[in-house]
């Protein structure tokens, strides 16, 4: 058999790969940093039951298409060339020096119209401007009743409180299956849109094994970006980041099927997060606050740039090759 027949599979083990390294941690980093004494495979047990229940129903209720109807104005294309693969190790190579780039432009910018481009970038740009807003909205009411060192030092035994936790891995699991139905699109663009039983199968399994290996690294160097969030090792504080998210993901998830980068809504949040806090609680630290915040888009930018450069670098080759 010809090495071209195994191309979709090989870009969709290392999209996978990618995606799961950059983009998963920002939707669990929270979720992993507030429970880093629990087992690694019991999170991993609990994030990988969502998952399978999310692919499933969407295969079902979508007949076959786990995309949930976002790659509709993405076609496969007839012939998969090699050079489809240089995405995704793109996003290995910058998830390595730890940046949160957007799989969503990373990886289906390459097979995307002019045209889908722009939406997705318009999309994507309202969203960090919708998750800011929000985000800082909620952090200037609850600041100083959930966020202060004060609150902070009563919550430590509240951190064993089963109230607590529960909010915690329910918001965890809310914000985890929206996060799944707007990014299966970046796994499974290299796969037909409408799967057979087998082949879901054998992709969930993939998903699920390369999870694990994430888990058992506790997130790797992405993490570092949740981290030096204030708070985020704390299970209350997390709740509420994660709850935002999965709210605004929400919104955007009915507003329209075309995709979008959650990795920006992810910044969004915790930029409106950062300034909120600083202003209600240390107003010293709003000029620290925004050097961080310009810090990761920067970064996300860094993303978007490369992107386009490979869109437009793809679409010259598959037009050479004509």
């Amino acid at each position: 058999m010809q090495l071209q027949q195994f191309i979709p599979l090989i870009a969709f083990i290392l999209a996978t790969y990618s995606v799961i390294g950059n983009d998963v941690i920002q939707t669990l980093g929270t979720f992993l940093t507030s429970n880093h004494k629990k087992k690694w495979w019991i999170l991993w047990l609990y994030a990988a039951s969502i998952l399978t229940l999310v692919i499933i129903y969407g295969w079902i209720m979508h007949q076959g298409d786990v995309s949930y109807g976002r790659l509709d104005m993405i076609p496969l294309p007839e012939k998969m060339a090699f050079w489809y693969i240089i995405p995704p190790l793109v996003l290995i190579v910058l998830t390595r020096f730890g940046l949160p780039v957007s799989t969503t432009f990373m990886i289906l910018s390459v097979f995307s119209s002019q045209t889908v481009i722009e939406k997705m970038i318009l999309k994507s740009i309202l969203g960090y401007a919708v998750a800011f807003v929000f985000a800082s909205g909620i952090y200037l009411l609850i600041a100083k009743r959930f966020e202060s060192k004060e609150s902070i030092t009563r919550s430590e035994k509240e951190n064993t409180k089963k109230g607590w936790l529960v909010a915690q891995w329910l918001s965890t699991g809310l914000l985890w299956s929206q996060w799944l139905v707007q990014d299966f699109a970046n796994l499974y663009v290299y796969l037909p849109r409408q799967l057979t039983l087998t082949e879901l199968l054998i992709s969930l399994l993939i998903i699920l094994v390369l999870m694990a290996f994430l888990f058992k690294s506790r997130g790797g160097k992405i993490q570092e970006i949740v981290n030096t969030k204030a708070n985020t090792q704390h299970i209350r504080s997390a709740t509420f980041i994660d709850l935002t998210y999965a709210i605004v993901l929400f919104l955007f998830t009915e507003l329209s099927n075309v995709p979008m980068s959650t990795t920006w809504v992810f910044i969004g949040i915790l930029a409106g997060r950062e300034i909120a806090i600083s202003y209600r609680l240390n107003k010293n630290e709003i000029g620290k606050s925004r050097k961080q915040i310009f810090r990761d888009l920067y970064k996300v930018n860094i993303g978007l740039i490369v992107s386009i450069l490979l869109a437009y670098a793809v679409g010259m080759l598959n037009l050479m090759e004509v």
